[in-house]
């Protein structure tokens, strides 16, 4: 007996062709806009030596911007976590006259220009033109370029995250579990604690990474309140600018692989928070 051919149709060589091309033009365009670039940073950072990535981020500039970045980061994201949780659980648990309202406001700073965003609190803050100036004058409360105004900054555009991710699982679960909870005795805290919190983690967690992420990050709203005074209020991204500036590339590239590496960090934890949820 005649071993049988298999001849493949022609239409299915075709289509098979079309999946590799698709597959590989968009593999192509991430590789040029994402993979190129971010390789482009630790060729930079690491191309004269590790002598001279270690020179580029232990200068005394360097050093006070990355505490100043933690520092900042350390104060607005817990912050931000508290105000997340609290308002996503109002507005998934109770109903009141303008909450749609209260939903847009918290997209606010996703859709407006960080820039725009500085310029408000300058706007506020300022102790020359700011409508809150007589408040600030009087207190003697230094806000814009200076580290309260940073935080305020940092605040601003990060309060979505949290809420944002909390908000939908609050909206879907079901209330049976802190109905029972309350049944039993517990208070509104206790079944927070013990019933709400756990069921809210992974997305409280996801939130926390990407504010955390976002402030590290930030530059738009930082370079217009800050004042990028060197020593003071130079966060770590607009460190980066002014020794880019200045002609120091390695040192520019040493700094900026550290916001790289908290870029590749930030997608580690979403995925492992994504498998474990």
């Amino acid at each position: 007996m005649a071993p049988s051919v298999f001849v493949r149709s022609p239409a299915v060589t075709a289509s098979a062709w079309k999946a590799y091309l698709l597959i590989g033009t968009g593999l192509t365009f991430l590789a040029l806009i994402i993979l190129f670039p971010l390789l482009v940073i630790f060729w930079g950072a690491f191309g004269e030596g590790l002598g001279a990535y270690w020179q580029g981020i232990n200068q005394p500039e360097a050093l006070h911007a990355i505490r100043l970045t933690l520092l900042i980061t350390a104060i607005a994201i817990p912050l931000n976590t508290v105000f997340g949780v609290a308002i996503a659980w109002v507005l998934a648990r109770k109903s009141f006259p303008g909450q749609a309202i209260v939903l847009a406001l918290l997209d606010l700073p996703l859709s407006i220009s960080p820039v725009v965003a500085g310029f408000m609190l300058i706007l506020l803050y300022s102790p020359q033109i700011g409508w809150l100036a007589d408040w600030v004058n009087r207190w003697g409360i230094k806000i814009v370029f200076a580290t309260p105004g940073l935080v305020l900054t940092v605040m601003f555009v990060t309060i979505p995250f949290v809420a944002r991710e909390i908000f939908p699982v609050l909206q879907t679960a079901s209330r049976e579990d802190e109905e029972a909870a309350q049944s039993l005795g517990a208070t509104t805290w206790q079944t927070f604690w013990r019933v709400t919190l756990p069921a809210i983690r992974p997305a409280l967690l996801y939130g926390i990474v990407l504010s955390t992420a976002r402030a590290i990050g930030e530059f738009g709203a930082v370079s217009v309140v800050s004042g990028k005074i060197i020593g003071s209020t130079n966060t770590l991204t607009l460190h980066v600018e002014r020794v880019y500036l200045e002609y120091q590339a390695t040192a520019a590239f040493a700094c900026a692989s550290l916001l790289a590496i908290v870029a590749i960090l930030t997608l580690a934890l979403q995925n492992w928070i994504q498998k474990q949820a």
